[in-house]
């Protein structure tokens, strides 16, 4: 291999995207610096619009892991990862038609505000914890795992990555809250795009143009866009990415704190569906840069695949290792992939912090503390700077996770699977109460943890996985492009069958070794999520439920789809009716806010008082009283 020292203009490029990270947060201190409420630093005081609010939730989700694990999942098992894009798409919709309204007309900053209203405070506390436990965990990860790859590859000092990216983002989401997270994503996903265009225009000019790229990954089988086989065990089909991707796309979309605090700091609800949408054409534009990615590392590496052959020790690596063999020669270019992956780190921390910060104060410190508006914002800031420092401790712990991909998928998985069964029982089932939420919350944990702890105890085999061969015929000799010198010696013959076990079927193993294999990962959220809804159903129901009243704002309604108002306005439409909803009135719902979350805050210790009215009521507001009223009658019962 040619020179591949990590020269001082990538350094200095890498520079610029810390730099310009840390001066956005910088601006938005010194813009907002006569604002003096927690509400505006944490949800922008309701003010965003929807492009930058899309551009923030794309980049969140499009972590450092995308830009190194997922390449290297296309080229180790297809392109059929890409089946994704369908994930993304449904789990869109079921978020902006049922999740999405229900949390902007309550105006919560932290999605657990709801669990208290709608079942109890202890059910509250639990799913807060339950929240900061797995976010600290894939905060770990997300610091972690860029800098570990790349210090194996461009000798990069491993704590200096995981200090410098837990740095920056500490910063600036101290000085510059919410606003600062998302327009910093903005900038990052800018860079991300760029960083994967960068190594996938070299490679097309290497390999000789994209129909080579295309004709390899066929003749090794990475085309493999469709498998329909509908047996659970196995890793990647088109059923597992729509029915358990689907499910974690909801998740994240639909009940993470971290999505719906970007949807309250938008200025509307029509605002904020519009920018989940936008949003999922920017998750379908970097997931076309994955899967081209993959095909590009599978050209190049046909013939010599570095993990088999030693050169690198993850298949986390090869990322980088094909930006040191490809890009050298272009000084600033392999600075520009490793400002991407560590944009990608850095647009998730952030936004992790954040969402931390605005959970801790909301579900542990306002409902047991009073405190000013002025005190609470300190309160957030130095929240902030706190995680920021847990997750540079929390680092370690991920070197014993194994792959990124999985590991980050496993962790939110066993909690999130759980949480969205959670919501989705409180929203969609008006007879659900408490005894049944805790109930089937606890259920669910506890099946999402035995699924995945059986992974980790025995890894299912390769004739689940169906990991696509691996060669290392090519490593004994030069190839033909100067950027790729290999003279790494190949490994036995042994090693590389290992990876050759596609055509064996599920029919063909020991059915007592089949009974004891886990399902797939993609499956571990949805198992948690239906057990939860399974268990919370019928323990309402054999607990009273079908006698509480439940407050019609806290569940799902049908005027809260826009299909609801689609077919309405058609209705109208051929009865040749001349009213219409106004546009600012999409969905039921007026532009402002419904309900004011300050006066939800006062009333989520349930204290008896009355807050005082409003000189102008409006319609539309949720009576707390009424809520606390309703809620002390199914805690009664």
């Amino acid at each position: 291999m040619e020179d591949t020292s990590f020269g001082v203009t990538n350094y200095v490029v890498f520079a610029l995207m810390l730099g310009v990270s840390a001066c956005i947060g910088v601006y938005f201190a010194w813009v907002d610096r006569r604002k003096n409420s927690s509400g505006d630093f944490l949800t922008a005081g309701r003010t965003l619009t929807a492009l930058p609010v899309s551009m923030s939730l794309t980049a969140s989700a499009m972590s450092a892991i995308t830009v190194l694990s997922n390449p290297a999942e296309v080229y180790r098992f297809g392109a059929i990862f890409g089946l994704f894009c369908i994930s993304y798409f449904l789990g869109t919709i079921i978020t902006s038609e049922i999740f999405l309204p229900i949390f902007y007309r309550l105006g919560f900053t932290s999605t657990y505000e709801y669990l208290e209203l709608r079942f109890n405070k202890t059910i509250r506390l639990l799913g807060t914890v339950i929240f900061l436990f797995q976010t600290i965990l894939v905060g770990g990860i997300s610091v972690y795992g860029p800098a570990l790859a790349l210090n194996k590859v461009i000798n990069m000092n491993l704590w200096i990555g995981i200090s410098s990216t837990a740095a920056v983002c500490t910063f600036y989401c101290t000085l510059g809250g919410i606003k600062a997270v998302v327009w910093t994503d903005v900038f990052q996903l800018g860079i991300m795009l760029s960083g994967f265009l960068a190594v996938v225009i070299k490679a097309v000019i290497i390999q000789g143009g994209v129909s080579v790229i295309f004709s390899d990954a066929q003749q090794g089988g990475r085309l493999n866009f469709w498998d329909f086989d509908i047996n659970p065990l196995r890793r990647h089909t088109f059923w597992t990415f729509v029915i358990g991707g689907t499910s974690i796309c909801t998740t994240v979309y639909g009940v993470t704190p971290a999505a719906v605090q970007r949807y309250i700091s938008c200025k509307s609800v029509t605002q904020a569906r519009l920018a989940v949408y936008i949003n999922l054409l920017g998750i379908w534009s970097c997931f076309l840069c994955i899967v081209f990615s993959g095909l590009c590392l599978y050209s190049v590496y046909k013939d010599c695949d570095p993990w088999t052959a030693g050169q690198i020790s993850s298949p986390d690596q090869l990322m980088p290792n094909l930006v040191m063999d490809i890009l050298t020669v272009h000084p600033g270019l392999p600075g520009l992939f490793l400002a991407a992956v560590y944009s990608g780190s850095l647009s998730t921390v952030s936004s992790l912090i954040n969402v931390l910060a605005a959970v801790t104060v909301e579900d542990l410190i306002k409902p047991y503390v009073r405190r000013s508006e002025r005190h609470l914002l300190v309160i957030s800031k130095a929240l902030s700077f706190f995680y920021g420092v847990v997750f540079i401790a929390m680092a370690g712990l991920a070197s014993v996770l194994g792959g990124m991909l999985q590991a980050y998928i496993i962790i939110g998985s066993v909690t999130g699977g759980p949480l969205l069964g959670l919501f989705s029982l409180g929203m969609l089932c008006p007879f659900a109460n408490s005894k049944g939420g805790l109930s089937g919350l606890i259920s669910g944990l506890i099946a999402a943890l035995c699924v995945s702890l059986g992974e980790v105890i025995s890894p299912s085999p390769p004739e689940m996985t169906r990991p696509l061969p691996l060669s290392t015929a090519g490593c004994n000799s030069t190839t033909t492009a100067p950027q790729l010198n290999w003279t790494t010696t190949a490994l036995p013959e042994a090693t590389r069958l290992a990876f050759t076990t596609t055509q064996q079927s599920s029919e063909d193993m020991d059915p007592v070794a089949v009974a004891w294999l886990s399902p797939s990962y993609l499956y571990y959220n949805i198992i948690g999520a239906l057990t939860t809804l399974a268990v919370g159903t019928i323990a309402s129901l054999l607990t009273g439920g079908l006698k509480q009243k439940v407050e019609p704002r806290l569940t799902f309604q049908k005027e809260d789809s826009t299909l609801y108002h689609f077919f309405e306005f058609l209705r109208k439409t051929l009865r040749g009716d001349k009213q219409t909803s106004h546009s600012n009135h999409v969905c039921g719902f007026s532009s402002e806010p419904t309900v004011h979350r300050e006066s939800v805050v006062k009333e989520t210790s349930f204290k008896t008082s009355t807050p005082p009215e409003p000189q102008v009521r409006n319609p539309n507001w949720v009576d707390v009283k009424t809520l606390t009223a309703a809620v002390q009658h199914q805690d009664s019962i």
